[in-house]
Order: C-alpha cells, then sequence, then structure tokens
C-alpha cells in the first residue's frame, strides 16, 4: 500500500466484525483512513467511533436526531449506497445483517470499489446477481467469513482442477444435545458457542446450522463450484476452517484458533500478509488431536431446508434468507421455541410463489412478501 492509507468504509461498524475491524485499523492505523461508519441502533457506540476514528460519513438506523445533535461539525449523515460510492473510498467492508448490506454491496462494485464481504446473506438472497456484477466490473469479492476466507486462501495460485470444497462446522452451541433437549433450549443456551464469539443472530444460525448451509451458498456463488462438490463435516475444535480437494487427491487447508481478526485483516491488506501479535500463532501441540464426524442432519432439520431451498435458486433464498431472521428473533424474544423455528421457516417458505431469475427489484419485492406474512402470521 506504500504510503497512501486505503480509504476504508465499515457497514455495521458496531456488530462483531465490525468492531473487530476497527481493532485490526488500530493496529495500522497509518495504513487505512477511515471514509465511512454505519451501524444500527447502537448510537452510543457509534459515536465513540466516530470520535476516535473522524470519519466523514455516518449512518445509522437508530436515533438519528441523538446522532445529529452529537456529530463533529466536519461529519456528516448519509445513507449507506451513498456513502460505499464516495471518491475517497477504496473498500468497503459489509459487515451488516441481512438485507441491510444487499444494496450497497451492488452500488460498491459498480462503483469499482474493492468489496470485503462478512454478509452471509447479502449472497444467499443475491448471489447470482451479485457475482455477475462483480465479473463484469472486473472485481475479486473478498470474502471475510471465516471458511470462504479459508477456501480463498487455498484457492491462490491453484488452478480450477477442483475434486472437492470441505466445509467446517462446529455445530453450534447444542451439537451435545438430544433431540428432547432441543425442545426447551432457552436462547441464553443457544448464545453460548464453544469456540467463537459472534453476534446474536450468527450464533442462533449456528445452532440450527443455517449458518452453514449458508457457507455452502458462499462457497457455490464466490468460486463458481456446483452444489454436489461441496461437503460440510463436524469439526467441533473449530482449527480447520475450511479444505480443498484437488484432482490429484491433494487436500489443502487453513488452520488458524477461532479469531475473525486473521480473515479480516487478510480481506483488507490482500494479498499482501502482516504481522499482527493480536493474532495469536497456533500451536499444534497445544491442539493435539483434530477430530471430524459427518453431520446429524435429523438433529439438524434447518440445515436440509436451508440447503435445498437456495438450490432452487430465484426468490427462493431470499424468502428462506429473511424468513429466517425473523424466526431467529422470534426464538430469542422466546416467542417460539428451539424447534419451532424450522417450522417457521417453513410456513413461509411453503406460501410463497417463487420467480425465477429475479432482478434486484424483484429480490426486494419478495423480502417485503415475507416480512408482511409474517406480521400476519404472528396476529393469528
Amino acid at each position: 500500500m506504500g504510503n497512501v492509507a486505503k480509504g476504508l468504509v465499515i457497514l455495521g461498524s458496531t456488530g462483531s466484525i465490525g468492531v473487530q475491524t476497527l481493532d485490526v485499523v488500530r493496529s495500522f492505523s497509518k495504513d487505512f483512513n477511515i471514509v465511512g461508519l454505519a451501524a444500527g441502533n447502537n448510537v452510543k457506540l457509534l459515536l465513540k467511533q466516530i470520535k476516535e476514528f473522524r470519519p466523514k460519513l455516518v449512518f445509522s438506523s437508530g436515533n438519528q436526531s441523538e446522532l445529529l445533535s452529537l456529530l463533529p461539525e466536519d461529519c456528516t449523515i448519509c445513507d449507506m449506497t451513498d456513502m460505499v460510492q464516495h471518491s475517497d473510498v477504496d473498500l468497503v467492508m459489509i459487515a451488516t445483517v441481512g438485507e441491510a448490506g444487499l444494496k450497497p454491496t451492488i452500488t460498491a462494485l459498480e462503483n469499482d470499489k474493492q468489496v470485503a464481504i462478512a454478509n452471509k446473506e447479502v449472497l444467499v438472497m443475491a448471489g447470482e446477481l451479485i457475482t455477475a456484477i462483480a465479473k463484469k466490473k472486473g472485481q475479486e469479492l473478498q470474502p471475510v467469513d471465516s471458511e470462504p476466507s479459508a477456501i480463498w486462501q487455498c484457492l491462490i495460485g491453484e488452478d480450477k482442477s477442483i475434486s472437492r470444497i470441505i466445509i467446517t462446522a462446529s455445530g453450534g452451541a447444542l451439537r451435545n444435545k438430544s433431540s428432547d433437549e432441543l425442545k426447551i433450549v432457552k436462547p441464553e443456551e443457544a448464545l453460548q458457542h464453544p469456540t467463537w464469539t459472534m453476534g446474536q443472530k450468527i450464533t442462533i444460525d449456528s445452532a440450527t446450522l443455517v449458518n452453514k448451509a449458508f457457507e455452502v451458498v458462499e462457497a457455490h456463488w464466490l468460486f463458481d463450484i456446483p452444489w454436489n462438490k461441496i461437503e460440510v463435516v463436524g469439526h467441533p475444535q473449530s482449527i480447520i476452517h475450511s479444505m480443498v480437494e484437488f484432482e490429484d487427491g491433494s487436500i489443502k487447508a487453513q488452520l488458524s484458533y477461532p479469531n475473525m481478526k486473521l480473515p479480516i485483516q487478510y480481506s483488507l491488506f490482500y494479498p499482501r500478509r502482516m504481522p499482527n501479535p493480536q493474532i495469536p500463532k497456533l500451536n499444534l501441540i497445544e491442539i493435539n488431536t483434530l477430530n471430524f464426524k459427518p453431520l446429524d442432519h435429523k438433529l439438524f432439520p434447518c440445515f436440509n431446508l436451508a440447503l435445498e431451498t437456495c438450490i432452487k435458486g430465484g426468490t427462493w433464498p431470499t424468502v428462506l434468507s429473511v424468513a429466517n431472521e425473523l424466526a431467529v428473533q422470534l426464538f430469542l424474544e422466546s416467542k417460539i421455541s428451539f424447534l419451532e423455528i424450522e417450522s417457521v421457516i417453513k410456513e413461509i417458505i411453503q406460501k410463497h410463489k417463487a420467480l425465477k431469475n429475479p432482478s434486484l427489484t424483484q429480490i426486494i419485492e419478495a423480502s417485503k412478501w415475507v416480512k408482511t406474512y409474517a406480521q400476519q402470521l404472528m396476529e393469528l
């Protein structure tokens, strides 16, 4: 990067990925200029970040009047789609959750910005559309999620002779529960992930394994890999993040302690690797043993439902993504049980009349339909 600081926008700056991205930036303050920060309802944390990093542009879906009254004079409120196309921006970190990152991702690509993507739902909802835009613009989407990042790193310098992709799954907080125990699981139990510290939504997705189905979708679109060449195996230690098997039988794997700062940093500096004392080096002697096992599909019915729905294509994946987001929120609010997450998603999917090859407008309309139908469902 030389002496020129890279102009960076972080969408979702107060979430888990956003906070850790700023931690990496602190370690390399001369290499980055924070042009914009966007967040949800956590205005208090956003204001702290603004005070420290002095961005030109900010956005919050929370209390706008509170934010406006406390902003520095040289800081402007704007929406995320305007933020990502600012002339000072080189790289956009999509660290939002759900549909919020969809339009900004497309806008950033269309304006020739580098895009580091940590938002699974964006690729689930519109993977075909987004990857087509990236290809047309000659851009390479830079995956931040640990599993797609691992695949990306394993493929660097390789040709297309891929036999299969192997994505690992920790199994989440409930991996040792029986079917009867899952019936009475409380939100606080499902949020206790054994190896990762993440936001609430993705932690519940990890417990249902919807998260893992979404990673299969990410791999399919990001790396143009056929569905039947992507496998998922259980790996409770979360040390191997993914593997790539080539036609000659060789397997490359990316290993590290479960620490999101590593894939975040890799995406920020790509193709350079930088030393960072915040990121611990892996001690294989200390790890000692790595275990693998097949998924128990009976315990994770949401995985099958999610993957089958995404493979259908069209507007099905959008409906799945939004329905899952709503079902997870209902569970976190203790309005439905853990096992009812699948039931809510399935009911919404069954009512949907899908469209093939949807435009962005049609994808957004499908999302709106889910929210309207879900509201009616909850009022019954």
